[in-house]
This record gives C-alpha cells, structure tokens and sequence, in this order.
C-alpha cells in the first residue's frame, strides 16, 4: 500500500502530545518529522516509520504488522527506522507513547565550536 506524506503528517500532527514542538521538511519526496531540530521520523510512500534505538526498536518491531523501514526493497533493511502498523496510524491513542519514545531517543545536540575570528 502507498501512503501519501501528506496525509501522513496529519496523522503525526494529530497523535502526538499537543505539548511537543514538532517541525515538518520535505525530503526525497516525502516528509521528515523534526523535534528539538533532529530528524526522527520520515513520512514517506512506505508509511510512517520512527527513529528508535535499543528495546523500543525491538518493541515496536514486536508489534504485528511493523517492519524496518526500506524504501525500496534493494536496500537494506534500517537498524534504526521502523515503519509503524497500520492499526497503530488508526490509534492516535496507541501511537502517541511511541512518538513520545522517538523523540526521547534523540540524542543531545553537539556543542558548536566557536568559530576563530
């Protein structure tokens, strides 16, 4: 099944906390899903998959239905993206603490070096 980013992003929109700062960018014909300026999501033609790590990629990959994300079945499987079920995109309620974990996973940002003058 092919999803359209766009109506992707109003499912995010709508089952994220109304508290959390959410930016959207087009990329590659689909939409990246910004918090505190980093990437953890990507809306795509393939669904909508989140950036997670450790025991929470593993979690949402026990979900039946959920799958790493490939955008084209010649690439590899991502270690880092897993495309969300179906069930969950209708359960705003469901999907919500696994935003909540995406953004949580998002690791500090690195301090700028001043630049020499």
């Amino acid at each position: 099944m092919a999803y359209d980013p766009k109506s992707l992003q109003r499912v995010f929109e709508t089952a994220a906390p109304p508290d959390m700062e959410l930016m959207f960018k087009p990329m590659f014909g689909g939409i990246m899903a910004y918090a505190d300026g980093k990437a953890f999501a990507s809306l795509s033609s393939v669904g909508l998959a989140l950036k997670l790590s450790g025991d929470d990629y593993t979690g949402l990959l026990a979900v039946p239905g959920a799958r790493p994300l490939q955008y084209t079945p010649d690439m590899p499987p991502s270690k880092s993206y897993v495309v969300v079920p179906e069930a969950l995109l209708a359960d705003h309620d469901a999907l919500r603490p696994w935003i909540v974990r995406g953004a949580a996973n998002l690791k500090p940002a690195k301090p700028r070096k001043a630049r020499a003058r």
